[in-house]
């Protein structure tokens, strides 16, 4: 038995002077192990067991590997623990590490000198901290080390040429620092080097032909510098976007078998050589926003395996080849911004996989293909700004994937078909500026998700459709500069979510409808230049919008316009005249159903009763089903409401208003009102009484529980708890965002919403289906348990189309995919749903934000391996594992998986979860062991381990890619 300093070797010993040896090594190495933890911070719950008193063997505590025999430390592995201060120079003597991984925690200082001591280093990955100062010389004394990653940090200074004396190095990532000064030529020379990141730096100088001699490289990225000069004739698997590279693309290039050849965001000049088209390995091709010329390479047909293309922003002339028509693959096409002319070809009709093709501001002319329409995956279709002519194809109506179109600024005319409504996944349609004539088709009232409807510089007649009442998720609207005339439909008063409604210089008559004013989100309005007449509605709503809005209406007066109405003017005096018209013709037909009624009354005897009773009849029904609540009647309600009064309104949504009722002697309530509706199902009442009366009867700890509620044809109320932090929503994304959410909340909300919807999942009978998951049905009590809202409520609401069929549907954003293609909605509807909540906890970002989408944000970012660049920040300063914060992002992109069958249930989802946060709890616990255990002495073994700590972007990329393929958790 040896004693050193509180560190003991209990081991049997058969050689005094090895024992001895091992004595001193470990002494050595727990003296250097406890300095290394005196200079970081935040250690409290993390390295707990870092204790010589309480633990005297260092090879047990976290993050901490040795060998087997020999006893040194091999491995030390402290990455995503949100740790900070600095990395001590005494890590130098761990002499016999191979292995050191500090990413991804809060590192500041310079890295030690020391370092260079480690001489058996394999691996050396300090990346995504905050480290500052120069790449020390001494790494290069580190002869061993295969990988080296300093990416995403504050470093400076030159590329050390020194670097290029490590024989060894595989894999070389300082992307995203603050170096300087050229690229060392020397570094060329290294044949076993297989990654070189070096984007996002402000590197200078030319690109050397020297780089033909790294005949081992597969990746190479050098975006976001400062490099000029042009591309040398031999280069391989690389990524030179946005540099200033100039000159003209090497003619050899083609002869390369890459998957990836990105030029973008250049100044290359001349034309695109045609051998690119025998690169017939090319999965991307990104030539954008660079000043080539000429025509595209019909050739270009040949790359079969092409899934993106992406030529725009340069100025191409000639026509678009109809060969591009054999690339199958093909899934993003986008030539826009470009000079290319003739028409559209039809073999593009052929690109069954198309995602996105944009075609917007060329030159190009004729009518858009019918085989267009065969394009049935098209999602985005933009040909924006040029001269294209003929009608709208009415094989449209087959892209049921198509969520975006943009036909504007061209020659198209005809009628708008009415088929158009059946694109029910469309959330933008942009048809301005053409010559469409005729009426506005009522079917566009059909598209439940759209947010911006641009009908503007046309010649359409007619009047606006009643049916635009059922665009209840749509924020812009504009159909100005037309000849559309009568009245504004009052149902417009119905659209919740719209922002800016432009109306302007049209032919429209009759009153403003005082409904406009429970468009509560409406900031922008526009009926300048028609023949409105009457007053301004003086409502506060009304008050937001600049005397311009209303110029060119002689007929209208109000306050707003600076002008108050003359009661005794001529205009006052024909209305008075009409409404005695009006009166004295309702009075007589009163008088002459009075007669009627007596006449029928008198023969009721006779009467039999036909038709069913569709609704509640008198007073309005009050149920209380669990709350002792202090309402006994209607007209409690009202008294505690002030009649509705706006003062107690904490929200809106697409189908009711939310009021805050404070009872006596109870603890508040919230109050749903349910908006009226004028059309009925058979029975509609009895069985929305009787869905309410299952609901009712549901508990659980993370459901909003149902305690009462009342049925009256002038809308129903439904009686929940007052949840006084409101939704997830506000928290993320209201405008105040007073309270800050850090990751271990952030966690609890999402197990906690996980297991509520878990239990209607798989623990209700009959299982319910939720159908409107999104973080405002999320709501927060006041210790942040949160409880997941109107389950059960968007089954139970009619479908009529005066009623907001979105909500049956699901809010845009959040709707399964799959729903397009079958029009059903399942348990695997929730699970996609939850999924985009799992993205927005995690980036702070909406669903939805102007033409954004979260998802297909985070898809892309997943390509391009930079998918943590994507978190909030509120999340990187709490969380103590960011492996836990990539977990998450693994486990929503399975939740969100296109096919529904690979998606996980929600009792996994729930339960992979709950262990995540157990880690949280614990302070990182046990889930980062595991995989020190990786990382042994043995050479097969080593390797596992050194492929399992690699953090580089282009690991992180495959385990993504590996994730999103093989559905794998």
């Amino acid at each position: 038995m040896c004693v050193n300093g509180g560190f003991t070797d209990s081991g049997s010993v058969h050689d005094v002077s090895q024992r001895r040896r091992i004595c001193n090594t470990t002494y050595a190495e727990g003296k250097a192990i406890m300095s290394i933890k005196a200079s970081f911070s935040n250690v409290v719950n993390v390295l707990l067991d870092w204790d010589e008193d309480q633990n005297d063997d260092l090879c047990s505590w976290r993050g901490i590997l040795c060998d087997n025999i020999s006893t040194t430390v091999v491995a030390l592995n402290l990455s995503n623990l949100n740790l900070g201060g600095e990395i001590s120079p005494a890590i130098g003597d761990l002499r016999n590490l191979q292995s050191v991984d500090l990413q991804g925690n809060k590192l500041t200082g310079q890295i030690p000198d020391e370092i260079g001591s480690c001489v058996s280093l394999v691996l050396l990955d300090l990346s995504d901290n905050m480290l500052y100062g120069d790449i020390p010389f001494s790494i290069s004394k580190l002869k061993q080390l295969e990988l080296l990653n300093l990416k995403n940090n504050q470093i400076t200074g030159p590329i050390p040429s020194t670097l290029t004396q490590i024989p060894n190095l595989k894999t070389l990532d300082l992307a995203q620092n603050q170096l300087t000064g050229e690229i060392p030529r020397l570094i060329y020379w290294n044949e076993v080097l297989q990654y070189l990141g070096l984007r996002g730096n402000s590197l200078t100088g030319t690109l050397s032909a020297d780089m033909c001699q790294l005949t081992g490289l597969w990746y190479f990225d050098v975006r976001g510098n400062n490099l000029t000069g042009t591309i040398p004739d031999n280069i391989g698997n690389w990524i030179f976007s946005y540099n200033q590279i100039t000159g003209e693309i090497p003619y050899n290039i083609g002869f390369l078998q890459v998957a990836t050849l990105s030029l973008q965001g250049n100044k290359l000049t001349g034309k695109i050589p045609e051998v690119i088209g025998l690169m017939q390995a090319l999965a991307v091709l990104d030539l954008s926003e660079n000043e080539l010329v000429g025509p595209i390479p019909p050739i270009f047909g040949n790359l079969s395996f092409t899934g993106k293309l992406y030529l725009h922003g340069n100025q191409l002339t000639g026509p678009i080849p109809p060969e591009l028509g054999n690339m199958t693959k093909l899934s993003y096409l986008q030539l826009n911004n470009n000079h290319l002319t003739g028409g559209i070809p039809p073999e593009l009709g052929n690109l069954d996989q198309l995602f996105e093709l944009n075609l917007a501001l060329n030159d190009l002319e004729g009518p858009i293909p019918e085989r267009i329409s065969s394009c049935t995956a098209l999602n985005q279709l933009n040909v924006h700004g040029n001269f294209l002519n003929g009608s709208i194809p009415s094989g449209f109506r087959n892209l049921e994937s198509l969520t975006y179109l943009n036909l504007s600024s061209n020659k198209f005319k005809g009628t708008i078909p009415f088929l158009l409504g059946r694109i029910i996944n469309l959330d933008t349609l942009d048809l301005s500026s053409n010559h469409f004539s005729g009426p506005i088709p009522a079917s566009i009232g059909d598209l439940e998700h759209l947010l911006t409807l641009n009908l503007s510089h046309n010649h359409l007649d007619g009047s606006i459709p009643q049916e635009f009442g059922n665009l209840r998720s749509v924020q812009i609207i504009d159909m100005s500069f037309n000849k559309l005339h009568e009245a504004i439909p009052v149902e417009m008063g119905q659209l919740q979510n719209i922002i800016s409604l432009i109306l302007n210089n049209n032919n429209l008559n009759g009153e403003i409808p005082n409904q406009l004013s429970n468009c509560f989100s409406l900031t922008n309005l526009n009926i300048s230049y028609n023949n409105i007449s009457g007053v301004v509605p003086p409502t506060r709503i009304f008050s937001r919008f600049p005397p311009d809005s209303f110029l060119g209406n002689p007929m209208l007066c109000g306050n707003w316009l600076g002008s108050i109405c003359d009661p005794y003017s001529t205009q006052s005096k024909v209305l008075f005249s009409r409404t005695t018209i009006v009166c004295m013709t309702l009075g007589f037909v009163i008088l002459i159903a009075m007669v009627t009624l007596t006449i029928l009354k008198s023969n009721k005897s006779k009467q039999f009763i036909t038709e069913p009773n569709k609704g509640i009849q008198g007073p309005p029904k009050l149920v209380i089903l669990h709350m002792d609540m202090a309402i006994h009647t209607y007209d409690d309600i009202l008294r505690v409401t002030e009649n509705f009064n706006e003062k107690y309104i904490i929200g809106y949504g697409s189908s009711s208003t939310v009021y805050k009722c404070c009872l006596k002697n109870s603890r508040p309530i919230a109050i749903k009102r349910l908006y009226p509706y004028t059309q009925y199902q058979h029975n509609f009442f009895h069985e929305f009484e009787t869905e309410l009366a299952t609901i009712g009867s549901i508990r659980h700890r993370n459901l909003v529980s149902l305690h009462g509620y009342s049925l009256s044809p002038t809308g129903n109320l439904l009686f929940y708890d007052y949840m006084p932090n409101g939704s997830l929503w506000d928290l993320l994304h209201g405008p105040s965002k007073k309270v800050k959410l850090d990751w271990e909340t952030r966690h609890k909300i999402a197990v906690g919403a996980a297991q509520g919807l878990a239990y209607l999942h798989h623990d209700c009978n009959p299982r319910i289906i939720h159908r409107d998951v999104k973080s405002s049905n999320i709501l927060l009590d006041e210790n942040f348990e949160p409880h997941l809202s109107d389950f059960g409520i968007a089954k139970s609401l009619p479908t009529t189309k005066t009623y907001a069929s979105t909500y049956v549907l699901g809010t845009i954003g959040y709707i399964d995919p799959e729903y397009a293609r079958t029009s059903r909605v399942t348990e695997k509807s929730d699970v996609y749903s939850f999924g985009i909540v799992l993205l927005e906890l995690l980036t702070g970002k909406k669903a939805v934000e102007n033409e954004s989408n979260l998802h297909q944000l985070i898809l892309s970012k997943a390509d391009d391996n930079t998918v943590m660049e994507a978190v909030d920040p509120e999340v990187w300063v709490t969380c103590m594992d960011l492996g836990d914060v990539k977990k998450t992002f693994q486990l929503a992109l399975l939740c969100t998986r296109r096919n529904p069958c690979e998606r996980p249930t929600m009792h996994e989802v729930a339960g992979i979860l709950q262990s995540l946060l157990t880690g949280v709890k614990k302070g990182g616990g046990a889930g980062g062991e595991k995989k020190y255990e990786k990382m042994v002495v043995g050479d097969d073994r080593k390797k596992q381990g050194k492929e399992d700590e690699n953090s580089s972007d282009a690991q992180w990329f495959f385990k993504f890619r590996e994730l999103v393929s093989n559905h794998t958790f």
